[in-house]
């Protein structure tokens, strides 16, 4: 399992939110590329970007810190998720660099694209499902569908994504654990591999994912938990590492 630093960003700096609320952000850095250069030093195998502004507005707002990121370090895989509406934005950000993009709430209302996607950029697409109470939650979490997470995984199955980065808003920002129930219900309704996000707070709750023993969660993704310092990013993916040697 990877540990994967996230570096939210809103107006070029590196923030965290409570709960997706972009009024209750905490800004850590100003300086985002120097933010990755921190994770990457302290022995991360892939980062996971978010543009804020972008998941609001539907398009790239913070894309010139993404492509100088990549740049950077252009042997390490970077995920962006954030207003990535079109095939367009996929191809800039693909060129720019990035390894995955992560779809979220474009696959909820039009799940087509998701499919239409990873036909034009194959291996590189990753499904964004940020629920509340299992229901996928959509436009930067400001909109609730009718749509069951694990009904969608389903769907999407065939389309050759590459993973899911699943959500539970309830817990995102708030250093309380992960929905680690949630996250193994979903690794195990669909064949796409998951990436745990939101809440983790400290190693006890990087222990809880590997204690399920489920395959399908190949990552969990951190952030205020990382900035405030409850949790390190090399120990917690030494633990990780320990379990894979183990078996």
């Amino acid at each position: 399992m990877l540990i994967i630093p996230a570096i939210d960003l809103k107006d070029g700096a590196c923030v965290r939110l409570r709960q997706g609320l972009m009024d209750d952000a905490t800004v850590f850095s100003d300086d985002p590329v120097a933010m990755a250069a921190k994770w990457v030093e302290a022995g991360c195998r892939r980062l996971h970007l978010v543009d804020l502004n972008g998941a609001f507005e539907g398009q790239p707002v913070n894309g010139e810190v993404v492509t100088a990121i990549a740049k950077r370090y252009p042997n390490l895989p970077i995920q962006i998720g954030g207003g990535i509406r079109s095939l367009e934005t996929i191809e800039h950000y693909v060129r720019a660099g990035v390894s995955y993009v992560i779809i979220g709430t474009k696959a909820v209302k039009q799940p087509e694209f998701v499919g239409e996607a990873c036909r034009a950029f194959p291996g590189k697409v990753i499904v964004g499902l940020d629920a509340k109470d299992g229901f996928v939650a959509t436009d930067g979490w400001a909109e609730v569908s009718s749509v069951q997470a694990v009904d969608l995984a389903r769907r999407f199955e065939a389309d050759g994504v590459s993973a899911i980065v699943y959500t539970d808003i309830a817990k995102d920002g708030m250093m309380q654990g992960c929905n680690v129930e949630a996250t193994v219900a979903l690794a195990n309704a669909s064949r796409i591999p998951v990436i745990a996000s939101g809440g983790i707070h400290n190693l006890g709750d990087i222990q809880k994912l590997l204690d399920t023993n489920t395959p399908g969660i190949i990552g969990a993704i951190t952030g205020r938990a990382i900035y405030e310092g409850t949790l390190d990013v090399a120990e917690a993916q030494a633990l990780c590492d320990l379990k894979t040697k183990d078996e």
